[in-house]
């Protein structure tokens, strides 16, 4: 069972992290710029997999930079929305909600939150059912359930287990199929690919399941340190990820999903696996996730936010922006006949468009949703 929370701590409070919210609101900000690329761009590049990346050929430093900063995105939201959960349930429990409450709330958000990918994101990300990360996100949020029920010790082992070894468990999952492919089971949990026509897992749930973990380990001990740190905390974390990564990457071997680094250029040194994600994809996300958020909280520590700031705006309403924005950027892409047939200038454009139009809406709904906190609004 949990243990007792320290409501003194300065993190336990009944007001929002600003520092939080800002990091989600820059993760929205890039999302938005990948997605205009994905929907305006005939020139993107996403090979972040060894299965699509032609040895050892020529990266194109704008379309890749392009992608590559949009990739701390994914692990950012896993991890961020374990750390959230974290205080979420300890606020609960110190008011003493019941932990069947607490469990049922959590898997009602989670499939929700699963079932909006094949429903309704699969209309605008090609064609057929492709399960991302809304899918690792609802079903970490339902392991959790679980999972939350462990020590931190246990489960901070856990988290970097997952990462360390997910490699091997790719290997393992394709042995116990033909070689090539995993099972259907190995599909859905480990690899990713096709399951069946028409359906493909982009986001295998256990690979992704980590930054959750650990996430919530994360938010566990910032409610249980009196004396929490966090510039300190998150800029020891972060020159750890990043050490990781520039050993793991730098001996070019176990640890890179077999997507290798060609020579000593920054952007073979960059371009890291991350359909499934390798530990040099995590350690160096993470590492730049975790420098970010120090940097967050110094700069938050002795000022007022703003209601009006657009990264606090658009990171408190994180799914909300989410569902809408690529379906705006399709519906106009559509109109203006440009599907996939523009320039990268022409997605940054779009990219600020849709972030115009998306910010008075994340205002609008912001309100609404603090004026009515029982509502099925919360799941959003």
């Amino acid at each position: 069972m949990p243990g007792p929370q320290h409501t003194d701590s300065p993190v336990f409070t009944d007001t929002r992290l600003p520092a939080i919210d800002a990091m989600r609101g820059i993760v929205m900000v890039l999302m938005a710029m990948d997605h205009a690329s994905h929907v305006f761009n005939a020139g993107r590049y996403a090979r972040d997999s060894f299965i699509w990346y032609p040895a050892g050929s020529e990266i194109p430093a704008a379309q890749f930079l392009t992608r590559w900063v949009t990739h701390l995105c994914a692990p950012t939201f896993l991890f961020l929305a374990g750390l959230v959960l974290a205080l979420s349930v300890a606020k609960r429990q110190a008011r003493g909600d019941a932990e069947r409450t607490i469990d049922a709330d959590i898997i009602k958000r989670g499939i929700f939150i699963l079932l909006l990918e094949p429903l309704w994101m699969s209309f605008v990300f090609g064609e057929g059912t492709v399960l991302q990360v809304l899918y690792a996100i609802g079903l970490s949020l339902c392991g959790m359930v679980l999972l939350r029920r462990l020590g931190m010790r246990s489960l901070f082992f856990m988290g970097l287990g997952l990462l360390f070894f997910s490699e091997a468990l790719v290997g393992l999952a394709l042995w116990a199929g033909d070689g090539q492919r995993s099972g259907l089971l190995g599909t859905f949990l480990i690899t990713g690919g096709a399951v069946a026509k028409g359906v493909y897992v982009l986001y295998p749930v256990i690979p992704w399941l980590a930054y959750m973990i650990l996430g919530w380990v994360c938010g566990r001990h910032m409610l249980r340190n009196d004396v929490f740190k966090p510039v300190r905390f998150f800029s020891l974390a972060g020159a750890v990820s990043l050490s990781v990564f520039f050993i793991a990457r730098g001996f070019n071997k176990y640890g890179n999903m077999l997507l290798y680094r060609y020579d000593h250029s920054l952007l073979q040194w960059l371009h890291v696996s991350k359909y499934p994600p390798s530990l040099t994809f995590s350690a160096l996300e993470l590492g730049l996730m975790f420098l970010i958020l120090a940097i967050l909280f110094a700069w938050y520590r002795n000022r007022n936010t703003s209601a009006a700031n657009p990264l606090q705006v658009f990171g408190r309403a994180p799914l909300f922006f989410y569902i809408i924005h690529v379906h705006l950027l399709a519906a106009a892409a559509w109109v203006l006949n440009l599907q996939r047939s523009g320039s990268l200038i022409m997605s940054y454009l779009a990219a600020v468009v849709v972030l115009l139009l998306l910010y008075p809406l994340c205002r609008w709904y912001g309100r609404i949703k603090r004026g009515r906190p029982k509502s099925l609004l919360r799941y959003l």
